[in-house]
């Protein structure tokens, strides 16, 4: 079987990652991907929204299937692009992708089906939000409708942050047309807690838990990123939790979805708050999490083709997922300065120590990385994300951050908290 992935992550290095250790690969290709993805595919230069170049190579190398990694092209319609020709893909129809295209969407879909989530109002003029927050309590939540690369959420403590923060989001457009709209939502407390799931458009196969880490700095200090670390399973990821989360959350989301002609398959991401009220939905995303993918799919027991092929397929229902019985904690290594103002071009020393390591439980997942004569260099905020197993949290934390001091590169900077919370547990 011929493979294509589209992206050039940690998401995506995770994917083909995955995809090589399938039966069924035979050659892998990923577009446009990066310079640690070239261990198991063959790169090609083309753009994950170019759609018409993506469709014309996949017919000309006659790609049995492409997985989509990245949440753009789903939202822009790519598996629309690929279906219209006949080709088999993985991945949302831009109908159902607006599900993480549009928080608003998103927060409408909860409300009208009853599935718990925080208190919200959507805005189309910075007048109305502004007027709104004038009665509203604190702190309060501001998050861009559109995409924003898990960057366009704003906590505000106070009303004065508050109207910077519509400012910054409508006015001045810092997410650019992802501001265009805008929702308001009251702020909730508790642990934060990632579930990534296998659909078919009627049935829902979750994964095992994870949690996130997306603020720059330890503490969860400093401004939001993309993720800087994460850690899976979640020790607060509960029987009783899971078992609410199944009853009125993840189907009730797949059902909510097919009742508005949307019918979802692909990977659905559900944020999820763990409140006093009980668990309540974040965000919904169309594509696997960032970098949650590199901590679940190397603990992940299933060929992950299989599983793709019995979402395409509608037959979901006949696959059990099955987890190794252990942990894993990632490390995001970024450039100092992410995710607002950093250098590319620095060259990364110590990617050789990585080589056969995943067979001891090892990754170096590139995500901003570029291959050039000089050797491997920096090429984006995030660079890689350093991940380790062990036979618990504690153990698999310990090994990734010894695992950070392998390899290195001018400007590197990390989090040294990254499951933490373990320790709290």
């Amino acid at each position: 079987m011929k493979v294509l992935i589209v992206g050039s992550g940690g998401r995506e290095h995770a994917i083909a990652w995955a995809v090589s250790k399938s039966a069924k690969a035979d050659k892998i290709y990923c577009a446009p991907g990066n310079a640690g993805i070239e261990e198991y595919a063959e790169c090609v230069n083309i753009g994950a929204m170019e759609f018409d170049k993506l469709v014309a190579f996949a017919k000309e190398k006659e790609i049995d299937l492409t997985i989509i990694g990245m949440d753009d092209p789903l939202v822009g319609g790519v598996v629309d692009a690929f279906e219209a020709e006949g080709l088999r893909v993985f991945g949302p129809r831009k109908n159902a992708a607006i599900i993480e295209g549009s928080k608003a969407f998103s927060k409408d879909l909860m409300k009208k089906y009853n599935i718990p989530t925080a208190e919200y109002e959507n805005f189309d003029s910075d007048e109305a939000a502004l007027a709104y927050l004038e009665t509203a309590k604190f702190p309060i939540v501001l998050k861009a409708d559109g995409l924003a690369l898990g960057k366009g959420v704003l906590i505000c403590n106070t009303l004065e942050e508050a109207k910077d923060g519509v400012k910054t989001i409508m006015e001045d457009k810092k997410f650019g047309d992802a501001g265009n709209r805008m929702v308001i939502e009251e702020f909730m407390t508790g642990r934060e807690v990632s579930v990534l799931a296998f659909c078919d458009g009627k049935t829902i196969k979750c994964m095992t838990s994870a949690q996130d880490h997306k603020r720059a700095k330890d503490g969860d200090q400093g401004l939001n990123t993309g993720g800087m670390g994460t850690f899976s399973p979640s020790p607060f990821y509960t029987d009783e939790v899971k078992e609410f989360c199944e009853k009125y959350i993840y189907q009730p989301t797949m059902d909510a979805m097919k009742a508005e002609g949307r019918d979802f398959t692909g990977i659905l991401f559900v944020g999820l708050m763990l409140t006093d009220d009980g668990p309540k939905v974040l965000e919904y995303n169309a594509r696997f999490g960032d970098p949650e993918a590199q901590v679940v799919l190397p603990r992940m027991e299933n060929d992950i083709i299989d599983v793709i092929d019995a979402c395409i397929d509608g037959r979901l229902s006949e696959i059990e997922l099955s987890f190794e019985d252990n942990a894993a904690v990632c490390v995001v290594l970024a450039s100092d300065g992410y995710p607002e103002h950093y250098e590319k071009g620095k060259l990364i020393k110590g990617l050789e120590n990585f080589e056969g390591k995943d067979k001891e439980g090892y990754y170096a997942f590139h995500a901003g990385t570029k291959k050039t004569d000089e050797g491997i260099v920096t090429n984006g905020g995030r660079v890689i994300g350093i991940t380790a197993k062990g036979a618990n949290l504690k153990e698999a934390r310990a090994n990734a951050y010894r695992a950070t001091e392998w390899v290195d590169f001018e400007n590197k900077y990390m989090r040294h908290d990254i499951g933490k919370a373990i320790d709290e547990a």
